[in-house]
C-alpha cells in the first residue's frame, strides 16, 4: 500500500510507530488475530520492515547523490524495477532528493500492483481510489507520452492532493483527475475509439468548450463550492456527478465540448471501446 496520506503525498514520521509499538495489543484486537490464525508476534517485527522508494526514471545517474543525502545505502528491489528498500527510520519528506522530485515514498506493495497491470505504450488506464497519488503517478511514468490517464477519488482533498503530486513530477500532461464515487463512475477516455452518446450529465451550458486548464478557478465556480460548504452538501458532490478538477494539455479534453466529454458509457462500449487497463487500490483488472 502507499504510504499514509500527508500534505503532498509526504511521507509521515515513524518515530510514533516506533513509540507505541511496545504498548500492548488491545484485547479485542489479539481475539481477532486468534480468530483469523495470526500471530501477533508480528508486529513486534514492525521496526525491523524496510521502507520503500521509487527512483524517478532518468534519475539513475544520481542514486550516488540521494545515498549520500539520506545517509544510507538504497538497496535495489531486484523484482521491482526503479524501487529500492531503506531502513525504516529513513525520513524523506525533508530531503532535497524528495522535494526536488527525484523520488517518491510508495510501497513495494502498490508497485507490484502496477507491475502486474502491465501497462503498454497507448493504453487508456483508469486508476480508482487514486489518493494519495503515488501510484497515480507511476502509472504516468508508465504511460510517458502515449494514452491517457484518468483518476477518480471521492474525497476531493485527497484528490487535490494527486493533483500536487503530478504538477510536482511533471506528469499530469494526459491525465484527468474527477472526484466521484468509482462504484457509479462511467465516464470513458475522451481520447478512445467510442462514439459519443447524445446529451450529458451535470452540464449546465450545453457547447461550452474545454479551455486550457489554468488553477485559477472562475466566480461561478468559486459561488458553488461556497454555497455547497454552506449547506453541508460538499461530501453530495461526487455521489450525483463526476467534478473535474483537473486536466492535462494532452488528456483530451483541451477544445472538446463538455457535453461529448460527460457522456457515460452505455451498454457494452466500456467493453469495446473504454479502459484498457483499471486500478482499484491495490486490485487490478484487465
Amino acid at each position: 500500500m502507499e504510504e499514509p496520506d500527508c500534505p503532498e503525498g509526504s511521507v509521515p514520521d515513524r518515530g510514533g510507530e516506533r513509540r507505541t509499538a511496545s504498548l500492548p495489543l488491545p484485547a479485542a484486537f489479539l481475539e481477532f488475530l486468534s480468530e483469523n490464525g495470526l500471530d501477533p508476534a508480528v508486529y513486534s517485527m514492525a521496526a525491523t520492515i524496510p521502507r520503500y522508494i521509487r527512483l524517478k526514471p532518468g534519475m539513475e545517474s544520481k542514486i550516488a547523490e540521494i545515498e549520500a543525502e539520506l545517509k544510507c545505502a538504497l538497496d535495489k528491489v531486484l523484482w521491482l524495477p526503479g524501487f529500492y528498500a531503506i531502513p525504516p527510520e529513513i525520513q524523506i519528506a525533508g530531503s532535497k532528493a524528495y522535494q526536488q522530485g527525484k523520488i517518491y515514498g510508495i510501497d513495494a506493495a502498490s508497485g507490484a500492483a502496477i507491475l502486474a497491470l502491465d501497462v503498454r505504450p497507448g493504453n487508456h488506464v483508469l486508476d480508482l481510489c487514486a489518493a494519495p497519488g503515488a501510484k497515480l503517478c507511476m502509472l504516468a511514468d508508465t504511460l510517458g507520452t502515449t494514452g491517457s490517464l484518468t483518476g477518480v477519488d471521492v474525497a476531493k482533498h485527497r484528490l487535490a492532493a494527486c493533483r500536487t503530486m503530478l504538477q510536482k513530477y511533471s506528469l499530469g500532461d494526459r491525465t484527468r483527475l474527477f472526484v466521484a464515487d468509482g462504484t457509479l463512475f462511467s465516464l470513458l477516455p475522451v481520447n478512445s475509439r467510442m462514439q459519443r452518446m447524445e446529451g450529458s450529465i451535470g452540464v449546465e451550458e450545453n457547447g461550452s468548450i474545454f479551455p486550457e486548464w489554468t488553477s485559477r478557478r472562475s466566480w461561478k465556480d468559486r459561488q458553488k463550492t461556497r454555497k455547497a460548504n454552506a449547506n453541508g452538501q460538499q461530501h453530495l458532490l461526487a455521489a450525483s456527478e463526476p467534478e473535474l478538477i483537473y486536466y492535462g494539455k494532452h488528456s483530451g479534453l483541451v477544445g472538446q465540448c463538455k457535453s461529448d466529454v460527460f457522456c457515460p458509457s452505455v451498454d457494452d462500449e466500456a467493453c469495446t471501446s473504454g479502459y484498457d487497463k483499471v486500478s482499484l487500490y491495490n486490485l487490478i483488472a484487465y
